[in-house]
């Protein structure tokens, strides 16, 4: 295997650069796609039911959790059942998933996902009954019931009874518009006059440049409190409009910055690499050695009419190759440009250039984070 060495020649020439200078690479982007305003998010909820209606796929009997809930919605009716005789076989215990997303009302419906807790073969077919939805404080958000669908089957049965087909996943399943809003989560979005932004990706910088774009915009209102949240103080004349407001601002252009960064997936050879990577001058020289060891065996014949053996000889050849080094060498003002393309020029695949990124960042003369997942 090739090896490479990475040897740090000056370290000079990246003083000159000049600090917060953003890079050509870097886009304008809008403050919406790299902010959001907090308080504005999703809720997750959940639910413990029963899917009924099932062809024999249901949970087994050693599922007692099945058997119990059967038992207790029956006794709900008023009707009494032996447990020790009841059979679950076209019943399913499962639980039941959904989003919340922000500014629902009652009366509004959401997707729901059923999974299958027990032993259940399959839920295709199947019909979720009347299921409520907890959040994380205890309180009830919405009300899941109505037809499951798998978008996988299972054909035959298992257990030993015979060969089965599966495809997909059929013990989750599907309700689309299942669930019925209850309970509206109330977002007071700029009722005290103030609201805030998040970042997605929280950097002192890009904090900094959106608070200078809305107060270029509107004035003095914005401060950018920490890297990953700037406080707004919304206008009088906004107070009675803040969703036209926070959609002016979230329209608003801005340089994003981040810091220079390398990310390597070493099991699939993976190199991304951002365009402000910067390296100080390095000479990279990649050679190979190849040793290659060959064993040949010969026969000794003795002489005619002599009372010689015949004698088998072996001899090894020891074969020794060094190819000719290919060595390139880089300005202290290269790029992750050039980089990639003096590397290329020297033959290096994606793992032997994730070798040279390595010793490179070893030596000093990389100036990036070096991420590897």
């Amino acid at each position: 295997m090739k090896k490479f060495i990475a040897l740090l020649m000056a370290g000079a020439f990246a003083a000159s650069l000049l600090p917060g200078t953003a890079s050509a690479d870097s886009a304008v982007t809008r403050i919406k796609d790299i902010a959001r305003v907090q308080g504005v998010r999703s809720n997750q909820l959940m639910g413990y039911g029963l899917v009924v209606g099932l062809n024999g796929t249901g949970d087994s009997n050693k599922s007692t959790e099945t058997i119990q809930s059967i038992v207790n919605m029956l006794k709900s009716y008023g009707v009494s059942v032996n447990q020790s005789t009841l059979k679950a076989d076209n019943v399913a215990a499962v639980m039941v998933t959904a989003t919340l997303p922000p500014f629902v009302r009652e009366g509004d419906t959401i997707d729901v996902t059923v999974s299958s807790l027990g032993d259940a073969d399959s839920i295709q077919g199947g019909t979720l009954l009347q299921t409520p939805l907890r959040a994380g404080n205890g309180n009830v958000y919405a009300v899941a019931q109505g037809a499951v669908s798998t978008g996988g089957f299972m054909a035959g049965r298992g257990g030993g009874s015979g060969s089965t087909a599966t495809k997909n996943f059929p013990t989750v399943g599907m309700t689309p518009n299942g669930a019925i809003v209850e309970r509206t989560v109330e977002d007071d979005l700029g009722t005290d006059g103030s609201l805030s932004l998040s970042l997605s990706n929280p950097d002192f910088t890009t904090a900094s440049r959106i608070a200078s774009a809305i107060n270029s915009q509107y004035g003095g209102i914005a401060k950018a409190a920490n890297p990953g949240r700037i406080d707004i103080s919304v206008p009088a004349y906004y107070r009675n409009n803040v969703v036209g407001f926070v959609s002016s601002i979230e329209e608003l252009p801005v340089m994003p910055d981040h810091a220079a960064k390398i990310v390597v997936n070493e099991r699939t050879g993976t190199i991304v690499m951002g365009g402000d990577v910067s390296v100080d001058e390095v000479a990279i020289t990649q050679g190979g050695l190849s040793i290659k060891v060959q064993k040949n065996r010969n026969a000794s014949q003795p002489d005619p009419f002599s009372y010689g053996t015949t004698i088998v000889t072996r001899n090894t050849d020891v074969k020794v190759k060094e190819d000719k080094a290919s060595t390139i060498v880089l300005p202290a003002t290269a790029n992750i440009s050039d980089i990639v393309g003096a590397l290329n020029a020297v033959g290096a695949t994606p793992r032997d250039t994730i070798s040279i990124l390595q010793a490179i960042k070893a030596s000093g003369a990389l100036h990036a984070e070096l991420q590897i997942i």
